[in-house]
């Protein structure tokens, strides 16, 4: 878990934990700046009762729905932005709760 309350995961590719419906891009940054237009992707979906943002991910596609264990999308290349910093997906809860629980 990072300082404010949300869950950094590390790894190339990045799957579904459970069964989701893509309900739409994420992103962010409300105002990217040039470099950091390089990462501002991401994914929003839903499933099992929660809405989450997965963002740092170039998402397969930004609707439809996957199965537990399908692959969601690619992680961005964070290192271009910042340096010295370990690409991961930035995983927030779309009510900004807590999701350390479910991991």
């Amino acid at each position: 878990m990072d300082t404010d309350g949300d869950v950094d995961i590390t790894g190339p590719d990045v799957y579904a934990l459970f069964d989701v419906k893509l309900d739409g891009p994420a992103a962010a940054y409300r105002n990217p700046t040039a470099l950091q237009k390089l990462i501002n992707d991401g994914v929003r979906f839903s499933g099992e009762g929660l809405c989450v943002k997965l963002f740092y991910v170039k998402p397969d596609r930004y609707r439809g729905s996957l199965k537990k264990g399908q692959r969601i999308g690619r992680l961005l290349p964070m290192q271009k932005v910042y340096r010295r910093i370990t690409s991961h997906t930035h995983v927030q809860m779309c009510d900004e709760s807590n999701p350390t629980n479910y991991f």
